[in-house]
């Protein structure tokens, strides 16, 4: 379709491509993307900054990070993780209050009933000459006083309780949101499973040309090579890295010689299936990366 036939008004249909540019102009609906290469970060950059690793280390999940970009964000999540228990400890603490006032009220009320109920029974004598227009004259006079302290007290009471509707906070269904006691383990950023400072392992990538400093060798396409088998490595090539030496090499290499005999090529120590770390690598912008490449933003939907 040419670009007229895109901007064309005058059609009969709402086309496809006008609903999707017009959906996209409204502000509504959710928006996807389709992501390409400039969209993905390289295998060798740390999930957390994006950026080319200097000193890298990765989980046994398979994330590359910086050591002190993961470091600083370790360190972050704990000191949150302690605010949020202070909050909580704080707010456990007023509702033990609460709980402790409301019990004594309860008691107070208890008592006050009591001495009501114990005051109303009538000890004095009855005058039996006491006529009978005296005693009406006077329960006359108590249900009187009593009506009014009854009408102030409501009124003294209602304007006390009323709430304000014009103030979020005021009105009556307004709460207080109660805290959830928090969770003291440390989650990954990227795969959300415990994460340790212990458990990180240290990685070691072979440069292609190690004459090259380090500025140098960021400026280059092909920057580092497999340490057994010195092919280049890269985003469209599965990789792994072995635990005990921290050397990365391909998965081609891990299948056709590491799994026959479970050594390192590298140092000779033996390996066992876990010290075989699968990379997480991005993707090349192709669909058969492995990699999702389709980006959503949820946006509010209009219903009709």
């Amino acid at each position: 379709m040419t670009r007229h036939g895109k901007n064309c008004t005058a059609g009969a249909v709402y086309t496809y491509h006008e609903k999707k540019k017009d959906t996209a102009a409204s502000g509504y609906g959710t928006q996807s993307i389709r992501l390409g290469k400039d969209a993905i970060k390289d295998f060798d950059c740390c999930c957390l900054s994006l950026q080319p690793c200097q000193d890298p280390v990765v989980t046994p999940d398979g994330f590359l990070y910086e050591k002190q970009a993961i470091l600083e964000y370790i360190l972050h999540q704990k000191t949150e993780i302690a605010k949020k228990m202070k909050a909580y400890e704080k707010q456990k603490q007023v509702q033990k209050n609460n709980n402790q006032l409301e019990s004594k009220s309860e008691e107070r009320d208890r008592v006050e009933k009591f001495k009501t109920r114990e005051n109303s029974i009538v000890s004095k004598p009855i005058n039996p000459f006491t006529s009978v227009q005296t005693k009406g004259d006077e329960k006359a006079r108590t249900d009187s006083s009593a009506a009014e302290t009854s009408s102030v007290g409501s009124a003294a009471s209602s304007s006390q309780s009323l709430p304000s509707f014009w103030i979020p906070s005021l009105t009556p269904e307004a709460k207080a949101t109660l805290l959830k006691k928090p969770s003291k383990i440390v989650l990954c950023p990227m795969s959300g499973r415990p994460i340790k400072m212990n458990e990180l392992i240290p990685v070691r990538f072979t440069p292609m040309d190690p004459s090259l400093d380090r500025v140098a060798l960021l400026t280059r396409q092909d920057r580092y090579v497999c340490a057994v088998t010195r092919d280049v490595l890269g985003n469209s090539v599965p990789c792994a890295v072995l635990r005990p030496s921290g050397n990365v090499v391909t998965q081609e290499c891990v299948e056709k010689l590491i799994k026959k005999d479970m050594l390192d090529p590298v140092t000779g120590d033996k390996l066992c299936a876990k010290d075989i770390i699968p990379l997480q690598r991005g993707g090349t912008g192709f669909a058969a990366s492995g990699v999702d490449l389709s980006a959503k933003e949820a946006r509010p939907v209009m219903q009709v």
